[in-house]
């Protein structure tokens, strides 16, 4: 028996609009986790990624061994990754999140780091002139004039985390990164399709989003 003319889904296509009406729910459940993924280990990795950027900045000594570190972990392989924080975490969404906080520090630390690096000498001696104090000198000064190069950091983290969140389907939390897997072991072309482009479409916008807060933050390097 043939299928219908209009019945998409029989026909498996690979862009069906009946894909999408029948299975709003399944993919609305699956964006939200995968931002839900994605947010939490960008901010985690953030919030550690900015005292070692400190440290290796304060204390030259640091540099070098916080580099060297953020940086092997980030050649380790997302399989073995997650083979290694599994006894740690078990088959849970923290699972996930952890790897990708450590994947993400070689971006975030890296950009910072060079962000506080790039601040002008000359700057900084204006400042303590003025009366500022280590932590004012910081806050008010460096960490502003820092920021592009951090927001890089920040945008290119946070796309590449999109992106791995999708391996979390090897243990069920995967966010869209499930329906990819569910739909290539069925061959179900509209479901492998539409998960992706989505993917493809959260980073983007992810990305467009950080661009319009760095600018607003930085209105000195807009042209």
């Amino acid at each position: 028996m043939t299928a219908p003319p209009d019945d998409c889904l029989a026909r498996n296509e690979w862009i069906c609009g009946a894909y999408l009406s029948s299975r709003r729910e399944i993919l609305w459940d699956a964006v939200l986790q995968h931002l839900q993924l994605t947010v939490v280990s960008v901010l985690l990795g953030l919030i550690i990624a900015v005292p070692l950027a400190l440290a290796a900045r304060r204390w030259r000594w640091a540099s070098a061994p916080v580099l060297g570190l953020t940086t092997v972990l980030y050649t380790i392989p997302s399989l073995a990754m997650f083979s290694l924080l599994l006894p740690v975490y078990g088959l849970s969404a923290s699972l996930v999140i952890a790897g990708l906080v450590l994947y993400s520090l070689t971006l975030l630390v890296r950009n910072l780091l060079a962000g506080l690096r790039a601040v002008p000498e000359e700057t900084r001696r204006a400042a303590r002139g003025m009366g500022y104090g280590p932590i004012r000198l910081l806050l008010g000064v460096e960490l502003p004039l820092a920021l592009p190069a951090a927001m890089a950091g920040l945008r290119i983290a946070t796309v590449s985390a999109v992106s791995l969140v999708t391996v979390g389907a090897i243990v069920g939390h995967g966010g869209l990164g499930n329906l990819i897997y569910s739909g290539m072991n069925t061959y179900f072309k509209a479901q492998v399709l539409t998960a992706s482009v989505l993917c493809v479409i959260i980073a983007i916008a992810a990305d467009l989003l950080l661009l319009g807060v760095q600018r607003l933050l930085t209105p000195w390097t807009r042209v």
